[in-house]
């Protein structure tokens, strides 16, 4: 990792225009990581935009108060293609990149990866700055400035402390090591207010969120011989709340949280006949290698996967490859 470090150094160069990118719905950590990224490699003298196949959800806008001509995600082709390197930050496929993929591919400068998943990759070449075991691509980010010496800005410190918070649970799931927490700590101590973070991240909820919440619940399912539960997204629902899919972020926990329950899965409808499954468990049971068998992946215990088909048709498939998993 210490030769990727400088491998990146190399590619961000003063003057050299940059272009940063994340998954498609991007989460606290990709966003975090790249407002990080941002501070820090303008500091180095460096032209950086971020670049992203969706757009920002409205619960991370606040990342950007302070770098507002940052996101460039409009208008994303365009500055990748005058990019001289591009930085992925929190995947190592192509195909996580949505419609951007081919204009990354295509563009034939360095692509470097900074990411913490599990995972060969499919980007085209450059350096690879990845960890398994980190908790977040923010906790990489902030080992790669030391690993350098670059400087974290106070926004960027702040950016990298809600990077490690929403990809940790709060420092509640098991991806938590004391390297996060001693990352965490090291933030604090760049002045890091973790109560404006929980502020931020978790305090900003519209009204439409808990009632969201209320109706999703209200379908839980327990197969308490199995340890299996499992929530669906009613039709229209996030809709008729007014919010969009980034406020079901963490209701699938809900259904984890139940006394025996071993593996938890939430059903979404999303457009072009598929629907999203995303995957939670406890204990030994690997949601990642389920989540494969449908062509998606993530971590051992959070994953995730879109599925062609009806919701019928989906939930009927991946409830009975969970029932075979768990036995």
């Amino acid at each position: 990792m210490s030769s990727a470090a400088r491998e990146i150094a190399d590619l961000v160069l003063p003057g050299r225009r940059i272009c940063l990118t994340t998954h498609v719905n991007a989460d606290g950590d990709g966003l975090g990581s790249e407002v990080a990224m941002v501070h820090i490699l303008r500091a180095l003298g460096a032209t950086v935009y971020i670049t992203n196949p969706t757009p920002t959800p409205q619960r991370f806008e606040f990342l950007f108060t302070t770098i507002p001509d940052a996101d460039r995600s409009q208008q994303a082709v365009k500055e990748l293609r005058r990019a001289d390197t591009i930085i992925v930050l929190d995947i190592p496929d192509l195909g996580r990149l949505g419609g951007l993929g081919d204009t990354v591919r295509e563009r034939a400068v360095p692509v470097a990866c900074v990411d913490h998943h599990v995972s060969p990759g499919t980007l085209p070449p450059g350096p690879r700055f990845v960890d398994p075991t980190a908790a977040a691509t923010g906790e990489l980010i902030f080992l790669l400035a030391h690993e350098l010496g670059w400087s974290i800005p106070a926004p960027a410190a702040h950016a990298l402390y809600v990077a490690l918070v929403t990809d940790t649970g709060g420092f509640r799931f098991s991806n938590t090591r004391p390297r996060t927490l001693r990352t965490a700590g090291d933030l604090l101590e760049l002045g890091v207010d973790p109560e404006q973070v929980y502020l931020d991240v978790y305090a900003g909820a519209p009204a439409g969120r808990p009632r969201l919440l209320a109706e999703v619940l209200q379908t839980l399912v327990i197969e308490d011989d199995l340890g299996l539960a499992w929530v669906t997204v009613p039709p229209g629902a996030v809709e008729r709340h007014g919010v969009d899919s980034d406020d079901l972020d963490g209701v699938v926990e809900h259904a984890r949280s139940v006394r025996g329950v071993r593996l938890a899965l939430l059903f979404r409808e999303m457009s072009g006949q598929r629907v999203k499954v995303s995957l939670r468990s406890v204990g030994t049971v690997d949601v990642a290698e389920l989540a494969r068998r449908f062509g998606g992946g993530g971590h051992s215990r959070a994953s995730g996967v879109a599925i062609a088909g009806t919701l019928a048709e989906v939930q009927g498939k991946v409830l009975e490859a969970a029932r075979a998993f768990l036995r």
